[in-house]
């Protein structure tokens, strides 16, 4: 299995799937988005997995994509930028379509592709100290791959307050945008994420997948069209001169040009 995450199951039937990159903030580089995708394949067919607690390892959730693997991305040629962004997009759709309840536990600070993580989930928790953001617009880049779930979760009217100004926002307000149920305290989270997971072991879990898969299918899909339209608009970005700025003044500890 990848070190970039940590699958554990226990007797109840309750995996926790732990992003585990604590050094760099969870970010996500390209081994990471791999073994995602496949924990999701592989705990979706588990019969014995009955719920599945995605969460983080350190004091970040997750910091969204690793810049190196993005600066790569913009160094490569259009083959393998188009072959990257979809293997992100395949990540988000496998969790969003795994048969098991997802359930978020946010311990800390998302940014990104993390606000993404947290979309996908079935309901997500996160303590009332968190920060998050969809801070890509600060790189030159936008919520890309990750836009159809976080519209699906927020509703357009409230994607619009957050979405491409890269506006950082706590907790209580994730809560008022429908990214969080619930903002807790640190102290609190567990018992919140077990009040979530509890009920789910009383239930039919061929009803369970039923029901998520009906509650997809009684909304717009995020379809093979949004993906692709999500893919060439992340790319595109990725071959701009505003990422190439915003990248590499990360990279080289200063503002990029339009914020100095």
């Amino acid at each position: 299995m990848s070190e970039t995450i940590r699958v554990d199951v226990d007797e109840r039937g309750v995996a926790t799937l732990t992003l585990a990159r604590p050094d760099k903030h969870n970010a996500m580089n390209a081994e990471m988005i791999g073994a995602l995708t496949e924990a999701a394949a592989r705990l979706g067919r588990d019969p014995a997995v009955r719920v599945v607690v995605l969460t983080g390892e350190g004091k970040s959730f997750c910091a969204g994509g690793d810049l190196g693997w993005m600066k790569d991305q913009m160094q490569a040629d259009a083959a393998t930028r188009a072959r990257e962004a979809r293997s992100l997009a395949e990540m988000l759709g496998a969790l969003d379509r795994m048969p098991k309840p997802l359930i978020g536990r946010v311990q800390g600070q998302s940014f990104g592709g993390g606000v993404g993580l947290m979309s996908v989930c079935d309901v997500a928790i996160g303590v009332e100290t968190a920060k998050i953001g969809l801070t890509e617009v600060r790189l030159g880049l936008i919520p890309a791959t990750i836009g159809p779930y976080v519209v699906a979760r927020m509703g357009a009217a409230n994607a619009r307050r957050v979405f491409f100004s890269g506006r950082i926002f706590g907790a209580a307000e994730a809560v008022e945008l429908g990214l969080l149920a619930r903002a807790v305290s640190a102290e609190d989270l567990d018992a919140a994420v077990e009040a979530e997971v509890a009920p789910y072991l009383s239930a039919a879990p061929g009803a369970v997948a039923a029901g998520k898969k009906l509650v997809a299918d009684l909304v717009a899909p995020v379809d093979e069209a949004r993906i692709a339209l999500s893919i060439d608009a992340l790319v595109a970005r990725w071959e701009g001169e505003e990422s190439a700025e915003g990248i590499g003044a990360f990279f080289d500890k200063r503002k990029p040009r339009w914020a100095e």
